[in-house]
């Protein structure tokens, strides 16, 4: 059980280095400040720019892949492996463990952001295959419809669907990708407000059913 709390506890810690912070403390600005207040890829995007952004992705979907493909088998200094503990379930629990830090990171007032990058690289380590399919219905939702938030919430849901599909799934693998999907639902929340209310904005650079606006 040591090896356990031990390896959560280092993948909540890991997911407690937020990219959008980390990149932002080296330039004095703090992105929770500005825009939508998120301090994930998509309000780095919209405030900082492409070269930000991209920086704060590789970041946050790294401390993912780590968690899930890394904590699981690392070898702790004076800490015998237990036996009894199952590796896949392990990983799941590093992977869970580090999109919470993202969300309430420890480093930064427990303020982040709502776990996507971080869950894709999670699910890069974990399930490689259904990260080509979640980013497609990502894709798909945001050139229909413009709304980042929806898309990620989407892409989320059709996880456990292609884990399923492309089995058999393992149980940890599938609980994961389930909760995860429940979870990024519930730290879109304000999204969906906004998207009720009309007040959300939407990526109008790859927006393609946007209204054209008319011409002389």
């Amino acid at each position: 059980m040591l090896e356990l709390g031990l390896k959560i506890l280092a993948g909540y810690l890991l997911g407690s280095l937020m990219g959008a912070l980390l990149i932002g403390a080296a330039r004095g600005v703090d992105i929770r400040e500005q825009g939508s207040g998120n301090a994930g890829g998509t309000n780095a995007l919209r405030t900082q720019g492409f070269w930000f952004a991209a920086g704060v992705v590789v970041i946050d979907v790294g401390k993912g892949m780590l968690a899930a493909g890394w904590l699981p088998e690392w070898d702790i200094p004076g800490i015998a492996r237990d036996a009894g503990i199952d590796r896949d379930w392990l990983a799941a629990g590093c992977a869970v463990a580090a999109v919470a830090g993202h969300v309430w990171p420890l480093f930064h007032e427990f303020r982040g952001g709502k776990g996507g990058a971080t869950l894709v690289g999670a699910l890069l380590a974990l399930a490689p295959g259904v990260v080509p399919v979640a980013l497609a219905g990502w894709f798909l939702i945001v050139l229909l419809t413009g709304f980042v938030g929806l898309a990620t919430m989407i892409a989320a849901a059709t996880v456990p669907v292609a884990v399923w599909f492309l089995g058999p799934p393992s149980a940890s693998l599938f609980a994961f990708a389930a909760a995860m999907a429940v979870f990024l639902a519930w730290t879109h929340r304000s999204n969906i407000e906004r998207m009720r209310s009309g007040n959300e904005l939407r990526m109008t650079g790859l927006w393609l059913l946007r209204p054209r606006t008319p011409g002389p």
